[in-house]
């Protein structure tokens, strides 16, 4: 059953982080800020929708980059009972997809629950001071597949946070499977 994200709660702060990378780095929040804002996400490898856009999520960080937008996936799922989110699939996901960007391990599951992250994906944008502008989708999708073509809500929306530094009024919710949550 798809779960959606909350409400963007405008002007929440980015919360530090400092966590591996699949190039075998630690990354931290400072280490990927964006001259005019920073996305950050949280994916995984298996869940259907982020398979879904996963192509539109990697042309998407890749256009926004050229507007000083950084970006950075993380990937919190519990790879014990999900072994398709292991750190060594992660590595794999992120090549095959020609990742752009880093793609970070949460494996304490710390930085999700401190992000309120409920989904993947669930996408985070925030302005040149991680004040969160937007927290919505990244299009629309019917039955696992993009609707429409053209720029999708998430592009359009972190452009505009780049351009005038805040988000759009009107966001729709990101939808995915929920995060996978370790039961220890």
């Amino acid at each position: 059953m798809a779960i959606k994200t909350p409400v963007c709660e405008f002007g929440k702060k980015a919360e530090n982080f400092e966590l591996k990378s699949t190039e075998n780095k630690l990354v931290s929040l400072k280490d990927i800020k964006g001259k005019n804002g920073t996305l950050i996400m949280f994916i995984c490898n298996h869940c259907k929708y982020v398979n879904a856009l996963i192509k539109n999520i990697v042309e998407d960080c890749k256009k926004l980059n050229s507007y000083g937008i950084n970006s950075v996936a993380i990937c919190s799922n519990d790879p014990i009972n999900y072994p398709e989110d292991s750190y060594e699939n992660m590595i794999k996901f992120a090549v095959k997809h020609e990742f752009n960007f880093p793609y970070l391990i949460d494996e304490t599951q710390d930085i999700a629950k401190k992000y309120d992250a409920v989904c993947t994906p669930d996408f985070f944008g925030y302005d040149r001071n991680f004040s969160l502008q937007y927290r919505g989708r990244i299009r629309e999708l019917k039955e696992l597949k993009p609707v429409g073509s053209g720029n999708s809500d998430l592009f359009l929306a972190m452009k505009q946070v780049a351009e005038t530094g805040k988000g759009p009024e009107e966001q729709f919710p990101s939808m995915g499977c929920g995060i996978k949550w370790s039961s220890n």
